[in-house]
């Protein structure tokens, strides 16, 4: 008889374990995917916004594990023929031998250039600060000086880490902490980083400091001698949630079923078991039995959602667990008031940045993502037009996020002319997205996370997986590992559920591919 298995969430770890669960053994196990909103791919989601399409935060595919690399490519193979903008502009890419053609096909990987970098003092710096002359000039004698003695400074003396303030502080000394993370981190968190835990900085940093730096200038190997700005990652044709939406198709070929527009409101739990989950559909509430659940949802919602049984401590720290919600502001221009100052070939010689992060005090957004340079297949018109997305980071009680579309689309505009980026007259359209519960924070009753992690994995049959799934700052693959790891523990191949919490706790992890080759992986450090 199968066994009834209920996924919370349509996101990269909602599907990922639906798949693991049925590629093998359809006729062991019965599927259902619970999906509160109308889409596919949780916050890895692409919105189509008149053949405009915006990526939710925007996300490259690259990983350390081969197992996820190999995962992607096998739903969607890498481009074997140049790409539009590659073609015209003639830019060599390490294309794969026999793959799709992207301007006849549209199930395909293109491999892509990366170029992130930070925009401060009305110039940019690399992302992540790199050793050179440039940035040097763009610092200014005074302020190099300054951050030199900083950090020897941190050499002789080093804070307890208590906060993500020390952290940053023992790394990079306290004048380059305040001039590039202070006022982002509190830009991006609203708190300053004396208040939010060193696990964040743990996680999301490891490996980088000055250190890292310096070595990474003197000993660059000679035969690779690429501007640290150039990355090559894999991205969809037709932007991030391409991919999920075609691993949905996947689940449900394999017999998966993929229910949307289903709020998850209530979790029935009896001894060490759950044992129905309440939902609403249509405005009609339902109840759904299972033997087996994933949770994806976040897991404040999760514990909340278990009712009054559940100890009154284990409530108070769910009830605490903060989050910051997202806002996306599709901006469609002809033209942008930056100059293409590298040596990069783009269309319409535009800036050939991915993201630019925004360390300008003045202005509230934290990113702006050129979505051309992701894919050209993101817009309608990739000669003529650039499409950017104007990310800000909020919570659900703020004013920015209580704003009309039109109010907020005014003030990102705003933005934009007070850094002197764009003319309104250009402006040709705009699109507003917003997203609640994007990033799981670490302050507040997070220190006391251990708690209810080990409350939750009492219940033999329930396993947290995904970002919110875990209140764990993941990266897609991190996402889909905890979905592949809880399926080894319903599969019987481990042996108890701590591994699936310990995926994303190593010591080190590198956020960027230097160079996707075919045969390794190559990996650069990041730092946020």
């Amino acid at each position: 008889m199968k066994k009834n298995v209920i996924i919370i969430g349509a996101g990269p770890a909602g599907l990922t374990a639906a798949y693991e669960l049925l590629k093998d053994n359809s006729e062991e196990y019965n599927v259902i995917i619970l999906e509160e909103t109308n889409e596919i791919g949780g916050i890895s989601k692409t919105v189509n916004y008149k053949n405009n399409r915006i990526d939710i935060g925007g996300h490259r595919f690259f990983s350390k594990n081969k197992e996820i690399m190999d995962f992607w490519k096998t739903l969607m193979p890498v481009q074997g023929s140049p790409s539009l903008d590659d073609k015209l502009l003639k830019r060599e890419k390490n294309l794969t031998a026999e793959g799709p053609n992207p301007e006849i096909e549209d199930n395909v990987l293109l491999v892509r250039q990366r170029v992130s970098r930070i925009y401060y003092l009305k110039k940019f710096f690399d992302y992540p600060i790199s050793l050179k002359i440039q940035t040097f000039k763009n610092m200014g004698f005074k302020r190099t000086v300054k951050s030199g003695f900083s950090y020897l400074k941190t050499i002789f003396y080093k804070r307890k880490e208590e906060s993500l303030e020390d952290f940053y502080i023992n790394r990079f000394g306290k004048y380059l902490y305040e001039m590039f993370f202070e006022k982002y981190t509190e830009k991006l968190w609203g708190r300053h980083p004396s208040q939010i835990s060193a696990d964040w900085g743990a996680q999301r940093v490891k490996g980088v400091s000055i250190t890292a730096v310096i070595k990474n200038a003197l000993f660059k190997s000679s035969k690779n001698k690429e501007t640290s700005l150039i990355e090559e990652f894999w991205y969809p044709k037709y932007g991030v949630g391409q991919l999920w939406e075609t691993l949905a198709l996947k689940v449900e070929q394999l017999g998966g079923c993929i229910k949307k527009n289903c709020k998850v409101v209530g979790i029935q739990i009896s001894d060490d078991k759950v044992e129905q989950i309440k939902y609403i559909e249509n405005g009609e509430e339902k109840n759904l039995k299972g033997d087996i659940f994933l949770s994806s949802m976040p897991l404040k919602e999760l514990i909340l959602g278990m009712g009054k049984f559940i100890p009154a401590e284990i409530s108070e720290i769910a009830e605490g667990l903060p989050y910051r919600d997202f806002i996306t502001v599709g901006l469609l221009l002809n033209k942008i008031n930056l100059k293409n100052e590298t040596n990069i070939k783009t269309l319409g010689n535009i800036i050939p940045d991915c993201w630019i992060y925004m360390q300008e005090p003045e202005v509230k957004m934290c990113r702006i993502q050129i979505f051309n340079n992701w894919s050209p297949y993101m817009l309608e018109n990739p000669m003529n037009n650039i499409w950017i997305g104007m990310e800000y980071v909020c919570s659900e009680k703020d004013d920015l996020w209580k704003m009309q579309e039109d109010e907020m689309k005014n003030y990102a505009i705003n933005e934009l002319k007070k850094l002197n980026l764009i003319n309104e007259d250009e402006i040709l359209d705009y699109h507003v997205e917003k997203i609640k519960k994007a990033y799981p924070a670490y302050f507040d009753t997070y220190s006391e996370i251990d708690k209810v992690i080990e409350y939750v994995n009492k219940f033999d049959n329930l396993y947290c997986i995904g970002r919110n799934g875990q209140h764990r700052y993941n990266n897609m693959d991190h996402s889909m590992l905890t979905a592949i790891e809880a399926v080894k523990c319903i599969k019987g191949e481990n042996e108890n559920k701590d591994i699936i919490w310990k995926v994303n706790t190593e010591k080190e992890y590198h956020e960027s591919v230097k160079k996707i080759p075919k045969n390794g992986w190559h990996m650069r450090v990041s730092v946020v």
